[in-house]
């Protein structure tokens, strides 16, 4: 069985992502991550030297290199969800979990981490709530297209387990 985490850039995916695949004793995958040690460069700089279009396809690739008969834990990329049949795919593979945050919150979190998010770094805080509430209008209808949708403030594994598995889980 396949976990798939999305949601939006600073809801927690792969920090979450590690905890509960630690929890279940099954392997992560980071997507960003996995892309740029395939490719040895860093996700911005992808975007910068190959384009938006290529990176997506790369997300594409390996949600369709996945095998649903592994246990595995991936946190998504925040756009990943809104590219081509990338939900469908994910539906279908595996259970897909939202951690669903308010907008506050991420610009929050983002504010903190602006270094290591090329996207966000050179925003202001008004500028940043702006791109969050844009982004989040463009992607939000994927998103909630996920099997379960879970408040991204305060959750921890135990919440993912019991949505996912209730009371039988591995």
């Amino acid at each position: 069985m396949i976990i798939f985490l999305i949601g939006f850039m600073g809801s927690g995916k792969s920090t979450l992502g590690r905890r509960l695949a630690k929890k279940l004793s099954w392997e992560f995958i980071d997507m960003d991550h996995f892309i740029e040690e395939k490719e040895g460069l860093k996700v911005d700089a992808m975007f910068e030297k190959k384009g938006e279009e290529w990176f997506r396809k790369q997300e594409q690739d390996l949600l369709h290199s996945l095998d649903p008969s592994e246990n595995l834990v991936v946190a998504t990329g925040g756009g990943a969800p809104c590219f081509g049949n990338n939900m469908d795919v994910m539906n279908e593979k595996g259970v897909t979990v939202y951690l669903k945050m308010h907008e506050l919150s991420l610009a929050s979190r983002l504010e903190n981490a602006r270094v290591v998010r090329p996207l966000v770094k050179n925003l202001g805080p008004e500028e940043l709530l702006a791109f969050i509430r844009k982004k989040l209008q463009e992607r939000e209808s994927f998103y909630n297209r996920a099997h379960c949708i879970i408040k991204g403030e305060s959750v921890k594994p135990d919440h993912i387990i019991a949505l996912v598995f209730g009371n039988n889980w591995p």
